[in-house]
């Protein structure tokens, strides 16, 4: 048998998986990134945990026919990473650096919002089409593109940022990327926080949020919706809008076959695909109408899933 890693490699955690050549997940774990010293332990810690696991399993490495990695920042076709501030990492081939450090001859690093992409539309939400959006609602707004069954990178690594996509020009407050205006400002789960608390200490009127005594998340936001609550609805509504109308203009850019919302507010289920797909359908041109709307399945084991895909594509 042969067997293949995919590794997602986050701020907190390195989850690592181990797949046959069927692309079937044997076994996952996960290990702390050591960020300290400038992210310099983080690819040897992979390499000592694979290595223990082949030596557990009783695996030659030689039956090993690579291993893909996703990791937090941009990332060039050729697997150089520019500036992963989260790892604390500059700009250098960590595809090339992990082949040397673990013995592993092919080596392919992506973006992890890509990299997830890939594992939605191969074994998640996705299932059934070679072209996907991956839009990813979570503290921020990630995005990641597949088109024709491969990661579209972008020439700097960057492509599928459109949490960041200029939203609202009337905007004043700065996002945290320093502009103003964008995507993320809306539709992330930070962003309902935020407009809920606003609207609930401008507005008068009666709503179901006012019992809280936590900040309301997605949840209550669509719990009330869900019982027509007019407060509720409203800030839904400015959800919506900025996410639907962001979702046209991507694909007025891209013509994807299908759109597959991740992240935490997702979780809130169907009512969520609703509410983005009427918003979609009214700023979006008739040839682009009727897309295919999807939630993720494979939550935080997406960018395992997607690191094994580069590899056995």
């Amino acid at each position: 048998m042969k067997y293949i890693y995919g590794i997602d490699i986050g701020g907190t955690t390195v989850k690592i998986g181990l797949f046959n050549e069927s692309g079937e997940m044997i076994e996952k774990w996960e290990i702390p990134t050591r960020k300290e010293d400038g992210g310099d332990h983080i690819l040897q810690d992979i390499s000592d945990s694979i290595e223990a696991k082949n030596s557990e399993k009783g695996i030659d490495k030689a039956d090993v026919l690579g291993a893909g990695i996703g990791v937090p920042g941009p990332v060039t076709a050729d697997g150089r990473v520019i500036n992963c501030v989260n790892l604390g990492w500059g700009i250098f081939n960590v595809a090339n650096s992990f082949s040397a450090i673990s013995g592993i001859q092919n080596v392919k690093v992506g973006n992890d919002a890509n990299v997830a992409a890939l594992g939605e539309q191969w074994k998640g939400g996705g299932r059934g089409f070679n072209s996907i959006v991956m839009v990813t609602l979570g503290t921020g707004v990630g995005g990641g593109i597949v088109l024709d069954g491969k990661i579209l990178p972008g020439s700097n690594g960057a492509a599928g940022e459109i949490g960041h996509m200029l939203i609202n020009p009337e905007e004043t407050r700065k996002c945290n990327c320093g502009k103003t205006g964008c995507l993320e400002q809306y539709a992330s789960a930070t962003g309902i926080t935020r407009m809920s608390k606003e609207k609930l200490e401008s507005d008068s009127r009666d709503t179901e949020l006012k019992q809280y005594d936590h900040p309301i998340t997605g949840k209550e936001l669509f719990a009330a919706y869900k019982n027509n609550d007019q407060v509720a609805c409203e800030i839904a509504d400015v959800f919506s809008t900025y996410l639907g109308r962001g979702l046209a203009n991507v694909a007025q850019v891209i013509d994807p076959e299908a759109f597959v919302i991740g992240g935490g507010v997702s979780k809130n289920g169907q009512v969520v695909i609703d509410v983005i797909q009427e918003k979609y359908e009214k700023n979006v041109m008739f040839a682009l109408k009727n897309k295919e709307f999807r939630i993720a399945e494979l939550g935080n084991d997406a960018g395992m899933f997607g690191a094994c895909r580069m590899i056995i594509q």
